[in-house]
C-alpha cells in the first residue's frame, strides 16, 4: 500500500535512520538558504499515536519569531496606508547590482521603518515560547517552534528533540518584546 504521506513510510523512515547513524546525529538539517543562526530546518525521528515517524522542523529564536511579528503589522500598517502596497520586491540588474526602488517604495520602507520602531518602542507585540505540531503536513509532521535562546546550534536542537520525544519539553510562558539591534556603522 502506498504511503500518502511519505514521512510515514517505514522505507523512508529506515533511510533517514540509517543517514543519522552515518553522520552520528539525531537529526538531519534541511539544506534551505534561511538556515542561519537564528533559524534552522531540519528532520528528526520520534513517535506518533505509537508509530514511528520524521518529524520536519523549524526551530527559530525568540528574537526571529518578534521580529517576524512586527515585520507583519508594519506591512498591515502600510498595506492600509498605501492602497496600492503589495510588498517591497528588491530586483537585480544583469550584474547582480540592486536596482533603486521607485520613491514610491522608498516612501513606504521608511513609513514601515518608523512603525516598526514605534512598535518597538512601545513594546505593542509580545511572543513567548511556543511548539505548533501540522499533522496534516505533506512529508510526516510539521513542527514549528520558537524557543528564548540566543542562537540555533547543534546543542540547542539536540536539547530540543530530546525533551520533545521524552515529552519532557517545558516551554516559558513569559511573554517577551525585544528592540531590534543598532548595527555599527
Amino acid at each position: 500500500m502506498p504511503f500518502i504521506n511519505p514521512g510515514f513510510d517505514p522505507k523512508e523512515i529506515e533511510k533517514l535512520k540509517d543517514e543519522l547513524s552515518r553522520i552520528g546525529k539525531p537529526f538531519k538539517v534541511i539544506p534551505d538558504e534561511e538556515n542561519s543562526d537564528e533559524f534552522v530546518n531540519f528532520y528528526f525521528l520520534g513517535m506518533y499515536e505509537g508509530k514511528e515517524v520524521i518529524y520536519d522542523a523549524a526551530l527559530y529564536t525568540l528574537r526571529l519569531h518578534h521580529s517576524s511579528e512586527v515585520y507583519e503589522l508594519a506591512e498591515h500598517e502600510a498595506a492600509k496606508k498605501f492602497p496600492n502596497f503589495n510588498g517591497i520586491h528588491y530586483e537585480e540588474d544583469e550584474n547582480g547590482n540592486l536596482l533603486p526602488l521607485t520613491s514610491e517604495q522608498e516612501e513606504v520602507g521608511w513609513f514601515i521603518t518608523e512603525i516598526i520602531m514605534e512598535i518597538e518602542e512601545e513594546e505593542t507585540v509580545k511572543v513567548q515560547e511556543f511548539v505548533d505540531i501540522d499533522t496534516h503536513h505533506d512529508f510526516g509532521i510539521g513542527v514549528d517552534a520558537a524557543l528564548n535562546v540566543d542562537s540555533i546550534d547543534e546543542k540547542v536542537i539536540v536539547k530540543f528533540i530530546k525533551e520533545f520525544n521524552d515529552d519532557t519539553l517545558v516551554l516559558d510562558e513569559t511573554m517577551y518584546s525585544f528592540q531590534s539591534e543598532e548595527e555599527d556603522v
